[in-house]
């Protein structure tokens, strides 16, 4: 019987992952690459580098920012102790799947009175945020509040994250092409106190 059990959440394992990864085949062709391929000139031009997201969006978030962190860039990510005064000269990107999240509102209206430019990741073009944004980049996945299932299968925005994690990682993979560091370059740059 155990056995029997195992099969069939083997199956059920297996068929969740070819759920994922066909939504995010079918993603990629409607995902904007030159409105991402446009942040490179803001991301090195920047001062400094924030990064915000809410909940899990803000998990992805602070992933990109460890990643540009090993560029070299000066990236802090909002609300964390050591994160300094945004001014003139830096760049805000922000994550959220709805562009509504109050307090990712209002620190992209802070940084756009003090000078910042704004960036968000988003799948609400119409939303506050992209509103404020000096370049927004609309992923068109479900938004965490949609139950459509044609959009995804997956519960509550879980596409939404992952592919911004992706999104990233592209655009990271990008910028250290373009720069040309060695991956021990970037891997001075790892912690080292773990």
């Amino acid at each position: 019987m155990e056995n029997v059990l195992i099969k069939k959440d083997t199956q059920l394992i297996e068929s969740a992952m070819n759920t994922i990864i066909n939504e995010h085949i079918k993603l990629i062709h409607s995902i904007p690459y030159k409105e991402i391929a446009a942040l490179i000139p803001t991301i090195n031009q920047a001062r400094h580098i924030f990064i915000m997201g809410a909940g899990r969006t803000g998990l992805m978030m602070k992933a990109a920012a460890m990643r540009l962190m090993h560029l070299g860039y000066s990236v802090h990510v909002v609300g964390e102790i050591t994160s300094p005064a945004i001014g003139k000269g830096d760049v805000l990107i922000a994550g959220s799947g709805s562009g509504t999240t109050g307090g990712i509102v209002r620190a992209a209206e802070t940084a756009k009175t003090l000078g910042a430019s704004v960036v968000c990741f988003t799948t609400n073009s119409d939303s506050p945020l992209a509103e404020l944004a000096n370049h927004t980049v609309n992923i068109p996945a479900a938004q965490k509040q949609e139950r459509d299932e044609t959009i995804s299968k997956q519960y509550a925005g879980s596409l939404f994250e992952q592919s911004l994690l992706l999104t990233f990682d592209a655009l990271i993979q990008t910028l250290w092409e373009l720069d040309g560091s060695l991956a021990s370059d970037l891997w001075k740059r790892h912690a080292n106190m773990e």
